[in-house]
């Protein structure tokens, strides 16, 4: 049965230390509300012509999207608590089970947690005026609708997450809703409703017209077992690339855990010991690789840190009721198995740095664990604060590599920061610039962001160290496409 959303405010689940794990977690308090401003002249929806400047023009420039939410939107599905995680990773080719309006655009996980993060309830606002939702309320009194938003919303229009939606929003759509005119929401949210009456298909639209190649999206196991139609998933597979999450199995320890039970019942192995595990484990990795998995990815940095140390099968017990020190023995034995298969397949590990859990989720522990499999590439995420740990590790390990996704969604600050620490000492063959986007109107939004930074850093560095075109050019190519494609072994070489 579906949990309100006010159960989980009263139950005091959602506090302003919660904000964005919500959604990374999957944690279950989002319920979305189920629409245009007058198109201002060129405003960010288009990077300028760089011919006079960098020599080439950066913002037409192939981009490797290499981790990616697209999907996880209320009209979606939304969080499913009985399935553990949002529906559009748990389903081969989930698509809208109900029309989609602008409201699960704009208040999409993320948005939504910062909004309860500052002490803001979405859902009481709509409660107050008599609606369930902010689209119900809209349906009725769309300029109503639009004035509660704005109320609540004015003190985070310049947040990365609003910004990257709204130039998304704007650059796909031809309409500007920065500036809370009813006439552009409107016009935005017919457009959204008829773009995602065929979502798939609507992806390779917006791809296209972004500059947008190659698709990697994290998916649950139970995403290779369970599909919406054979119709739908075929569709979805057919431009997305998959990386399986990890992270169900570091929580299997649980004397109650239905989600184990259930996979294990699929495996027929029921994981309860060392050897047990290993073939569960086993299983679940070569269905992965049967579906062309790019690897496996795991955000651990969020409840814990990041120094997973080796663990001889008796130290471990493997289900009970476990006390803390039991719990971190039993996930260093999981995450260092995974890791050690993960290294035999010369898979691609993506791993959650910084961000929560400060100061746990430094990325200087993964040293260890990437020396002891070093057939596993370790891409670090995000990063933030920790950039000059992250540019260490990248800069001095031949198996590390960052990914600065996220960062312009949680503010475009961050990812200038970013480039300022990395460019002039991590060889830019291990910087990707992926956007970790609950929508591809965020993620167009992250990759205007990402070009007109990352145009700003590279002419710097252009005049600064009396580089050439074809130099820089290089450069933003590699990082924007290339590195992800000899990283993750998909897609094609830009030239």
């Amino acid at each position: 049965m579906k949990k309100s959303p006010e159960l989980y405010v009263s139950s005091g689940i959602l506090n302003p230390g919660f904000i964005l794990i919500v959604f990374l977690l999957s944690a279950p308090f989002y319920t979305s509300f189920s629409q245009d401003r007058p198109k201002q002249k060129n405003k960010t929806t288009q990077i300028k012509d760089n011919s006079n400047t960098l020599g080439f023009d950066i913002s037409t420039m192939p981009n490797f999207c290499g981790h990616e939410h697209w999907g996880c939107v209320q009209s979606n599905g939304g969080y499913v608590p009985e399935l553990n995680g949002f529906r559009a990773d748990i389903f081969a080719g989930a698509s809208p089970q109900s029309p989609t309006s602008i409201w699960d655009i704009i208040l999409d996980p993320y948005l939504t947690g910062w909004f309860f993060g500052n002490g803001q309830n979405p859902f009481a606002i709509a409660k107050a005026a008599g609606y369930n939702t902010f689209d119900e309320w809209w349906k009725v009194n769309p300029q109503q609708a639009l004035s509660g938003f704005q109320t609540m919303a004015s003190s985070s229009i310049m947040t990365g997450t609003f910004q990257c939606t709204a130039k998304g929003i704007e650059f796909l759509y031809g309409t500007d809703i920065t500036g809370f005119d009813l006439n552009n929401w409107k016009k935005a949210d017919s457009l959204i409703r008829i773009s995602y009456s065929d979502m798939f298909t609507w992806y390779e639209t917006a791809m296209k017209k972004a500059h947008f190649t190659e698709l990697i999206r994290p998916v649950q196991p139970e995403f290779y077992l369970q599909q919406q139609s054979a119709e739908t998933a075929k569709h979805e597979l057919s431009f997305t690339h998959t990386i399986l999450r990890i992270d169900p199995f570091m929580e299997f320890w649980k004397a109650d855990s239905p989600r184990r039970d259930n996979l294990a019942k699929v495996a027929d192995i029921e994981p309860i010991d060392a050897a047990s595990w290993r073939g569960f484990i086993t299983f679940y990795f070569d269905l992965a690789e049967k579906n062309h998995t790019t690897g496996i990815k795991q955000l651990q940095a969020y409840l814990r840190d990041l120094n997973y140390k080796p663990r001889k099968d008796e130290e471990v017990k493997f289900r009970g009721n476990l006390s803390a020190e039991e719990v971190i023995v039993f996930q260093d034995w999981v995450m260092n198995e995974c890791c050690r298969q993960a290294n035999e397949r010369k898979w691609v590990h993506q791993m959650h740095v910084g961000t929560h859990n400060m100061p746990s989720s430094s990325p200087l522990p993964l040293a260890d664990l990437g020396a002891r499999y070093p057939d596993m590439k370790i891409v670090m995420l995000h990063c933030w604060p920790y950039f000059k740990e992250a540019a260490f590790l990248a800069k001095n390990r031949p198996n590390f590599y960052i990914d600065n996704c996220w960062m312009p969604i949680l503010s475009p600050e961050f990812f200038s920061q970013a480039l300022d620490t990395y460019l002039n000492y991590v060889p830019y063959n291990k910087i990707m610039l992926s956007h970790d986007a609950t929508t591809i109107e965020m993620a167009v939004g992250s990759s205007l962001f990402t070009r007109e930074i990352l145009e700003e850093k590279l002419l710097h560095q252009k005049d600064m160290l009396k580089l050439s075109s074809s130099q820089v050019r290089a450069a933003a190519l590699d990082m924007l496409q290339n590195n992800a494609v000899k990283v993750y072994g998909i897609g094609e070489l830009a030239k």
